[in-house]
């Protein structure tokens, strides 16, 4: 298969908006191929396209179809995907124009092909016909149908789940990495001094909800200021009974007296995300809300405490549920896990996940929500942090605002 013979006319010129440079993607490809080194990969199909942003820069809201980024252990990475994205692909891809490939329109949600029979076609003519070739199995962009149509388009080929991989190699953010993360800190910041603002009874949730994604774009105004992006995950803020249950959004209904709302949201910068969940309680919150947030706080600060460099991802949760077994609350499900650059329909890097069974151990650079929401029988409670390990000491919270279960009355 000719690749300059699908997808938009070809440029002589470009200048892709690449939010790195070219030394920190080489620095990543060479982490992964490591990674596929060791696993005797040959070749990559990265469907995620957080992993293809970390890899080429590519970004672009086209992950409704099928794409991907191809990587081999010698040649520049390929972008692959619909022939009408292939245009943005110029506009972000540090690859040259021979490296991005884009398959017809015909293909696309089509009932008598598929798009990796295209991408079948289009490896076995570039040699990767009896490859070991690894694919990110359990990934939400990469199909039943896309395996099957794949591995029959290459019988001669050896498949690999290779889910991760690349997610691994994410964990330690670098220098810009990092300033993209206090970035989106001060994103989150604003938006929840907006909710304090807006937040009363007889206020309807979808306007206030509104106010909150102006905030998050909007970002921070001023000389110095910056824009910021749409989150992995919509504003999460159920009220009262409905906040027993971790994950409703929102309807039209007013905010009422008497109730507690907790907010999970994200601020999020070239789609770097900081999670911070707060909760307000209109009017006098119940003594056992109260309890249970002197608790929490008290197990934030222990966690924090053990988010150290060379400590372990179970010492932050085995810190967390000790303090709140103090106050007699027992709480099963994970706290946290890491975050950084992510797509809808999560801001999780989904790797490392803050629980007693998890061993990995932490590095200067990686970044966590630490996040131990409590949700009882007709209420819930979320105070949250994202957290920077660093050389030494405790991690640092990104975001600054107030800790404490916020009364509004």
């Amino acid at each position: 298969m000719d690749m300059h013979s699908v997808g938009a006319p070809m440029t002589t010129t470009r200048q892709p908006r690449l939010p790195f440079t070219l030394l920190e993607y080489d620095e990543r490809l060479a982490k992964v191929r490591a990674a596929m080194e060791e696993l005797e990969l040959e070749v990559l199909i990265a469907s995620d396209p957080s992993n293809m942003a970390w890899l080429t820069g590519y970004d672009g809201w086209s992950f409704y179809t099928h794409q991907a980024v191809v990587l081999t252990h010698d040649d520049p990475p390929l972008w692959w995907g619909r022939s009408m994205d292939a245009r943005g692909a110029r506009r972000t891809v540090y690859m040259e124009d021979e490296r991005i490939v884009g398959y017809p329109d015909d293909y696309v949600m089509a009932r008598d092909r598929h798009p990796h029979q295209h991408l079948a076609t289009l490896l076995s003519d570039l040699g990767h016909g009896t490859a070991t070739i690894g694919v990110e199995m359990d990934n939400y962009y990469y199909a039943a149908a896309a395996h099957l149509n794949l591995t029959e388009g290459l019988p001669g080929a050896r498949f690999e789940d290779a889910t991760g991989l690349i997610n691994w190699q994410r964990g330690v953010k670098s220098e810009q990495e990092i300033v993209y993360l206090r970035r989106a800190a001060r994103i989150i910041e604003a938006i929840h001094h907006r909710i304090y603002d807006m937040i009363e009874p007889g206020v309807r949730k979808s306007e206030l909800v509104a106010e909150i994604f102006r905030a998050g774009i909007a970002g921070i105004a001023g000389r110095d200021g910056f824009g910021g992006d749409y989150p992995a995950i919509v504003p999460l803020l159920p009220s009262g009974v409905d906040a027993s249950a971790p994950h409703l959004t929102w309807d039209d209904q007013e905010f009422e007296e008497g109730t507690a709302t907790f907010f999970e949201v994200a601020g999020c910068y070239r789609r770097y995300h900081v999670p911070l969940c707060r909760t307000i309680h209109l009017g006098e919150p119940p003594a056992e809300m109260r309890a249970a947030e002197s608790a929490l706080l008290a197990g934030l600060e222990a966690g924090i405490d053990a988010a150290r460099a060379g400590n372990r991802a179970c010492d932050i949760a085995n810190a967390l549920n000790r303090a709140l077994a103090r106050a007699g609350i027992e709480r099963a499900d994970r706290c946290g896990y890491a975050v950084g650059m992510s797509y809808p329909p999560d801001w999780g890097e989904r790797t490392v996940s803050l629980r007693p069974t998890d061993t990995t151990v932490l590095e200067p650079g990686m970044t966590f929500h630490f996040m131990p929401g409590l949700w009882m029988d007709d209420w819930g409670l979320e105070i949250t942090e994202t957290l920077l390990i660093h050389d030494e000491g405790p991690a640092e919270p990104l975001a600054n605002y107030p800790r404490e279960l916020m009364v509004k009355t």
